[in-house]
């Protein structure tokens, strides 16, 4: 899984916040805010392949989550990622 080309994490007034930019995604008109982990995640996998044990594996040594929970919250946070056209 990778994140779609034209899409970028940007801080906007202290929230992270998905942008569009690119002609292939002139239809995206979404306004995506993350969370604090989910923009770790973002920032930490932008640019690579990644899949969900790898992404719970970045949660776990971050915060203080168990390896379930937060293979869990990666598997829902990943097919809302793909719902909303940001990963592929």
């Amino acid at each position: 899984m990778q994140i779609k080309k034209g899409f970028e994490l940007m801080d906007v007034c202290g929230e992270a916040v998905v942008v569009a930019h690119g002609k292939e995604n002139i239809d995206f008109s979404k306004v995506i805010s993350l969370n604090e982990s989910a923009a770790y995640l973002w920032r930490k996998v932008a640019g690579t392949e990644f899949d969900a044990p790898q992404m719970a594996r970045l949660l776990t040594d971050e915060y203080e989550v168990d390896e379930a929970t937060a293979l869990a919250d990666v598997k829902r946070m990943l097919g809302d990622w793909v719902a909303n056209g940001l990963a592929e």
